[in-house]
């Protein structure tokens, strides 16, 4: 049985800390006074801290023959943050789990840390040797070996704890950030931080990095932006018990993975193999088809969420109780609120961690494996908790801020903690071992690993949103927990995890992971995020709709009683934009492939394009979101999108807005334009565009790029209905003209699309020559960007200029980036 899960004692007697001994005093002439001044920790292993003196003295067994003194796992943690989004460096954010190896050599010892990726495993002593050492292992640090008076060794950790382990340097120096460095002189372990458990050992040290050139965020956030402070936590950990069960990794399962390179295996088998990552689940009775478990996984609430926050998140990360208990585990898996006086910190507890940020991004969920089998020793989540702040945002401009605290299906406050369960529940997924599912969507949310967009429906032509999250878990969910931690009552679980995902197969469910869904250029039509619906497209009409009816009644009613009108701003970005994902998902039925995780000679046929009548669907769904009228901004709204404000800046408000003309005045056009890169960006991603230059040659009722650009082309010139809407049209015309010629500048868009989109350029160049114009500004527009496209030089300068590519305000999360 696993030692590291085997404690069954209570919470209180679990966090309790190792009972402190005084040195009892020590002959100078045999101890020299070694110990002298330190008390005594007894846990995994003795420490002896010197809290005047700030020694960490760490007590080992002598060292064997080979000077190995011990082997055990090392991580380490943030226990304080940066607090910043981009960044990272988020309080109670893990590092992952190392074996650390520590080693005697004369007057020294080694802290290494070993290299278990590669292996030997079923090999002879000398090929498992072989394989040990042909690659490198990494030595982090070497301290000076002390005999102790009782024959054990002796080491003083705390330089070794000061050092930057984490690469803290590395990500400070990113995002705009650089210059930052480690001060030696103003970090140090803290003697005082020094806690003793029968299986882990826990440390901390203080940390300052300093920069004299600290980018944006380091200098919003630090009260000296030339120096930022953090606390790491450094845990030694006992190593698990034998008897664990690793799971043969199945790209089907939906689990995250840890890859070894086994040099013993078989010449019909292979070298490189992955291990699903899981807890370890042992039933009471193996036999059984249901049974209780020696150890369940007890994930806890960080307690310092506020109620009614926390009450949700309790609630969402318990909706996977479903799931085991369907996989025939009883009671395997509990939450509970974190109780006062529990390091969410320490290697034992898995967490749900509030973490704060000074602005909005993304939640984690982190599962910490023994990278010699996979196995999941912590899981530790890290919950954002400006996300719920911008679901209001979101939820208040769409029904009204007047119905906060009203109760009922509309209230923002009720769906914005549907949100938080639903948050909960994806995140402590991650941290259980399974990965996204962004088909999740197009099966009636068949998974919470989907990134789930608000379903926004459309009563007596009003948003509602009395559907918008679902409830519990989805058929995905349950599969693939069934098949992670599911072991028949006899037979080879292995085997029995493989039919399970040949079945799921069969059955038609659905799963696609990031690295087929997270960008707009993937090719996979099942795998977006925050999409909705089995139709992109039609659910792309239904949002055009849904997006119509919320700008027009968009305006003061999103405001609270208090509120400066000039919070509209930010306000109107995701109402503006609210149909800005559906887009990117119906995108991808352009250039369209239908793929699967296959496995095996029996699997069908992969790589089957889109049917060319979806794609024309589609291409006329994305072009109906460039009509100007869907463009327009209502006049009747932009001057309370002009209000002015004073005041200190607010930095996530900032990088949210959309272009002004000005400091405060709303610019309508370049609102238009926004709108139109969205599209634009997702239609003619070069990658796209690439495919269908071969689906084209296939199937001429595939659009190809040259199509595809003289449909925009046309748009262009089209007849606007209304004068009020030429600008726009202009506008949307350089965004066009722009988004085509970087489009066919890309390599990646391939040779033939780029000279299809090239040529298309140059004959609208050629055809405004000829063109005879009503009004004066068209002439002008559209004369003066044929000369821009006729002019190679001053195009390229365009496109490398700001102007050439419109920054669009983030929409993630709920932008760039990713778990």
């Amino acid at each position: 049985m696993n030692r590291f899960f085997a404690l069954s004692l209570s919470v209180a007697a679990i966090c309790a800390i190792a009972p402190v001994h005084a040195e009892p005093a020590v002959d100078a002439n045999t101890a020299a006074g070694l110990l002298a001044g330190t008390e005594r920790l007894d846990g995994l292993y003795p420490v002896h801290v010197d809290r005047k003196g700030g020694r960490i003295l760490l007590s080992l067994p002598a060292a064997g023959r080979d000077g190995v003194v011990a082997r055990m796992l090392y991580a380490t943690a943030l226990r304080t943050g940066l607090g910043s989004a981009p960044i990272g460096l988020d309080r109670a954010q893990p590092g992952p789990a190392q074996m650390l190896r520590i080693r005697r050599m004369g007057k020294k010892v080694a802290f290494e840390l070993e290299n278990p990726r590669f292996r030997a495993a079923a090999g002879s002593p000398a090929e498992q040797a072989a394989a040990a050492d042909a690659f490198a292992t990494s030595t982090l640090w070497m301290g000076d070996a002390i005999d102790a008076p009782d024959g054990r060794l002796l080491v003083d950790i705390a330089p070794f704890l000061a050092r930057d382990t984490r690469n803290i340097t590395a990500q400070l120096n990113s995002s705009g950030e650089k210059g930052w460095r480690l001060v030696d002189g103003l970090s140090t372990a803290d003697p005082n931080a020094v806690r003793a458990f029968p299986l882990n050992l826990e440390f901390e040290a203080r940390q300052t990095y300093a920069s004299e050139t600290p980018g944006a965020e380091v200098r919003n956030i630090a009260p000296d932006p030339r120096q930022v402070t953090l606390v790491v936590r450094h845990s030694l950990i006992a190593l698990p018990e034998q008897g664990y069960t690793a799971r043969r990794f199945d790209p089907r399962g939906g689990s995250f993975s840890s890859q070894i390179l086994d040099f013993s295996a078989p010449l019909d088998g292979d070298i490189v193999q992955n291990i699903a990552n899981r807890f370890r689940l042992e039933k009471l009775d193996p036999a059984a088809p249901r049974s209780r478990v020696r150890k369940p996984i007890v994930f806890y609430i960080d307690n310092a969420a506020p109620e009614p926050i926390r009450t949700a998140l309790l609630e969402g990360a318990s909706w996977w109780k479903q799931a085991f208990e369907a996989a025939g585990f009883i009671d395997a898996y509990q939450v509970e609120i974190l109780p006062d006086g529990v390091d969410p910190l320490d290697i034992r507890y898995n967490v749900v961690n509030w973490v704060n940020r000074a602005t909005r991004g993304w939640s984690y969920g982190y599962a910490v494996t023994d990278p010699r089998t996979g196995e999941i020793l912590k899981g530790s989540v890290l919950l954002g908790s400006l996300r719920v702040r911008q679901d209001m945002l979101i939820f208040e401009g769409l029904v009204g801020a007047d119905r906060t605290g009203r109760g009922g299906p509309n209230d923002p406050e009720q769906v914005a903690l549907a949100r938080i369960r639903q948050l909960a529940a994806h995140e402590v997924g991650h941290a259980l071992g399974l990965l996204h599912n962004f088909a999740g969507s197009t099966q009636d949310r068949a998974s919470v690993m989907d990134y789930p967009a608000p379903r926004i429906g459309l009563k007596d032509g009003v948003p509602d949103l009395s559907d918008a999250y679902g409830v519990g878990l989805g058929r995905w969910d349950v599969h693939a927990i069934d098949w992670l931690y599911g072991d028949p009552a006899s037979g080879d679980a292995d085997a029995a995890a493989l039919a399970k995902a040949e079945r799921a197969e069969r059955d038609g469910l659905r799963f696609v992971a990031d690295e087929n869904a997270r960008t707009a250029a993937s090719s996979q039509p099942w795998g977006s995020l925050w999409d909705d619906g089995p139709d992109p497209v039609a659910e792309l009409d239904r949002m055009r709709a849904v997006r119509s009816a919320a700008v027009a009644r968009f305006g003061l009613s999103a405001l609270a009683r208090d509120e400066p009108v000039a919070n509209l701003r930010r306000k109107f970005v995701p109402i503006w934009l609210v149909h800005r994902y559906q887009v990117e998902a119906a995108a991808k039925l352009i250039g369209g492939v239908h793929s699967t995780y296959a496995v095996g000679a029996a699997s069908q046929t992969q790589g089957n394009p889109v049917a060319a009548g979806d794609q024309q669907r589609a291409l006329a769904a994305l072009l109906a979101t460039l009509d100007p009228a869907f463009l327009e901004v209502p006049a009747t709204l932009v001057p309370h999108l002009s209000a002015g404000f004073s005041g200190d800046e607010d930095r996530q408000t900032e990088i949210e807005l959309m272009p002004r003309s000005g400091n405060a005045v709303f610019d309508p056009l370049a609102a238009a334009q926004v709108a139109a890169q969205q599209t634009l960006n997702a239609l003619l991603a070069p990658q796209r565009l690439a495919r269908l230059t071969d689906q084209h040659r296939q199937d001429a009722a595939v659009p190809d790029a040259g199509a595809i650009a003289n449909r925009l082309l046309a748009l262009t010139n089209a007849d606007d209905g209304a004068p009020r809407l030429s600008a726009i049209r202009r506008a949307l015309g350089t965004r066009i003209i722009l988004s085509l010629a970087s489009a066919a500048a890309d390599r990646a868009s391939g040779g033939e699309a780029s000279a299809q989109i090239d040529q298309a350029l140059a004959d609208w160049a050629s055809m405004q020559k000829r063109a005879r114009f009503k009004d004066p500004a068209d002439r002008a527009w559209a004369l003066s960007t044929a000369r821009l496209i006729e002019d190679r030089a001053a195009l390229d300068a365009m496109l490398a200029s700001p102007a050439g590519s419109l920054p669009i305000p983030p929409g993630m999360p709920i932008g760039d980036g990713g778990e």
